[in-house]
C-alpha cells in the first residue's frame, strides 16, 4: 500500500436503518426484489466488513461516529424525545471540527440528529454547510394523525445553513411527498460541493446522510414500480442509484483514487410494519441489542491504500472516527476519553482488527459485551417491540455457532472462562468513567465534564 502524497478526500455515505440482509453483497439484493448492482460492484473494490458494530439507535451511532466516543459518554445514548432537548455539547470535538481545522472543506447533508438548536447544529461542529431536517424523517407523518394540530404541536421543516451565516428554517415543510424527493436535493448539493472543493484545490469531507431506508418508504417517480418488491424494492433501487451518482461524480472530477469512500448503515433494520427491513443472517431490529440491531453493512474503498477483501473481524463505529482522522493526517484529541481505535493497519491489509471487544448499551443499560466471536448478554431483547428480559446469569453466545442467539442454556460447552474478558472490558470502562465523568443526557450546551486531573489540581 502506497503512502498518500496529499490529504485524501473523505466521503461518508450514511444509510438510515440499513439491515444486514438488504444488499446483494450481503445476501439480499434480488432476494429483496432489487438488484443492488452498483453497491455490489463497489463492495468488490472495498474492504467489506461483516462485523461492523454500531449502536442500536441512530442518535447514538451518529454521536459515536462524529466524536469517537461511546454515546453513553456524551449523553447521546438514546434519541431525544420531545422538543429539541439533547445533542452534543460545545465541548465535544467532532470529525467535522478536526478536519475543518486541518483545512478541509466540510459539508453535511441529510439527518444530523445529535442536536437541533443553535450551538448544536452541524455548522456549530465544524461543517461549512448543512441542509436537512431538524431531527428525523417520520415527523413527516405527523399531519396524518387526526389528533395532531400543527399550530399547537409544531410543524417540521427542512433547515439550511452555513458556518458563517448560521442556520435558518426553510419554507419546505417536512411532508411525505418531500421525503420521497429530498435525496435528489442532497445529491445535487453534494455534487456542487465536490466541484467547488476541487476548483479551490481543497481536500473535502462530505458527510452524506441518505434518507432511506427510514420509514415512510417513499421514492422518486422514476423508481416507482421498477422492482419486484413494491415500495421496498423500489427504495433499494433508488439507494443503489444515488450512491452510484456520488461515485460517478468522483470519476468525473478525476479524484476517485484520492478519495476514501465509506458506505455504512447507522443501525439495524426498522421493526415497524411501515418499513420493516431484514437483518438477514442475524436476527433483530434497531432499538434492540440483538446482533441484527447492531450489525450493519460497511464498505471502505481507497484505491492503493485499503486492501479489498471481506473480513469478519470486529470493528466499532467509533473506530471510523479515529481511523479517518488519522488517515487525513490529523491527531485524535488527547484531552478526553476516546473509544475509537486506530484501524489503519487493518484497512491496509492486516488480517486482524485492532479491536477485540466492545460494549453494547441500550439507553443507559449495559445489555451486552462483545469479545471475539462471543457475546455476553445480560439483557435479552431481539426486536424493538419485544420486552427487555434481564437474565439471571449472563448468557454466553458463540455467534459462529448460534448467530441468531437462540440458545439460552443448551450450548456446546460451559464457557464461563469467557467472562473474564467481559469483566476486563467493563472494568476498563469503569476506570475511564473515574477519569472523566459522563455527560448527562440533556446537558446544557456549555457543559464541560470534569476530569480526574482537573479535580486533583483543584484539591491540591
Amino acid at each position: 500500500m502506497s503512502t498518500p502524497s496529499k490529504q485524501p478526500n473523505i466521503v461518508y455515505f450514511h444509510v438510515d436503518n440499513l439491515g444486514l440482509g438488504e444488499l446483494g453483497c450481503y445476501g439480499g439484493g434480488i432476494l429483496r426484489g432489487a438488484d443492488t448492482k452498483n453497491i455490489d460492484s463497489f463492495a468488490g473494490e472495498s474492504l467489506k466488513l461483516s462485523h461492523f458494530v454500531v449502536e442500536p439507535q441512530c442518535t447514538p451511532t451518529r454521536s459515536a461516529l462524529m466524536t469517537g466516543r461511546y454515546p453513553i459518554r456524551s449523553g447521546n445514548h438514546t434519541i431525544a424525545l420531545g422538543g429539541n432537548a439533547g445533542g452534543l455539547v460545545a465541548w465535544e470535538r467532532t470529525m467535522g471540527d478536526i478536519l475543518s481545522d486541518a483545512g478541509y472543506a466540510t459539508a453535511c447533508y441529510g439527518k444530523w440528529h445529535i442536536g437541533a438548536e443553535d450551538g448544536r447544529w452541524p455548522t456549530d461542529h465544524g461543517f461549512d454547510e448543512w441542509y436537512g431536517p431538524a431531527r428525523t424523517y417520520d415527523e413527516c407523518l405527523w399531519p396524518d394523525d387526526p389528533w395532531y394540530k400543527g399550530e399547537r404541536d409544531g410543524w417540521s421543516y427542512m433547515y439550511d445553513g452555513t458556518k458563517e451565516g448560521g442556520v435558518r428554517t426553510t419554507d419546505e415543510q417536512l411532508t411525505v411527498e418531500l421525503k420521497g424527493r429530498m435525496d435528489a436535493e442532497y445529491d445535487r448539493r453534494a455534487h456542487a460541493f465536490m466541484e467547488r472543493s476541487v476548483a479551490e484545490d481543497k481536500p473535502f469531507f462530505l458527510y452524506h446522510n441518505h434518507s432511506l431506508l427510514h420509514f415512510p418508504i417513499e421514492v422518486r417517480e422514476e423508481f416507482r414500480g421498477k422492482s419486484s418488491n413494491g415500495d421496498w424494492g423500489d427504495a433499494l433501487l433508488m439507494l443503489d442509484h444515488d450512491f452510484q451518482s456520488i461515485l460517478d461524480k468522483l470519476d468525473e472530477l478525476g479524484i476517485a483514487d484520492d478519495t476514501i469512500v465509506v458506505f455504512a448503515g447507522d443501525n439495524g433494520p426498522e421493526d415497524h410494519l411501515a418499513g420493516r427491513g431484514t437483518a438477514g443472517f442475524f436476527d433483530g431490529s434497531y432499538f434492540s441489542s440483538a446482533e441484527g440491531g447492531i450489525r450493519t453493512p460497511a464498505l471502505i474503498r481507497w484505491p492503493g491504500h485499503v486492501k479489498p477483501r471481506e473480513s469478519n473481524e470486529m470493528m466499532h463505529v467509533t473506530d471510523m472516527f479515529t481511523t479517518l482522522v488519522r488517515l487525513a493526517g490529523c491527531e485524535v484529541p488527547l484531552d478526553r476519553e476516546i473509544d475509537g481505535l486506530d484501524q489503519r493497519e487493518f484497512f491496509a491489509g492486516a488480517e486482524e482488527s485492532a479491536r477485540e471487544g466492545c460494549m453494547v448499551w441500550l439507553n443507559e443499560e449495559l445489555h451486552a459485551v462483545k469479545w471475539s466471536q462471543f457475546k455476553i448478554s445480560f439483557v435479552r431483547q431481539q426486536h424493538f417491540h419485544d420486552p427487555e428480559i434481564p437474565l439471571g446469569f449472563a448468557r454466553i453466545i458463540n455467534l459462529l455457532e448460534d448467530p441468531k442467539e437462540r440458545e439460552a442454556v443448551n450450548q456446546t460447552f460451559v464457557r464461563w472462562w469467557v467472562m473474564q474478558h467481559a469483566h476486563r472490558i467493563i472494568r476498563e470502562h469503569d476506570e475511564s468513567v473515574e477519569r472523566e465523568e459522563l455527560i448527562p443526557p440533556g446537558a446544557p450546551i456549555d457543559f464541560v465534564p470534569q476530569r480526574q486531573e482537573v479535580l486533583a489540581a483543584a484539591q491540591a
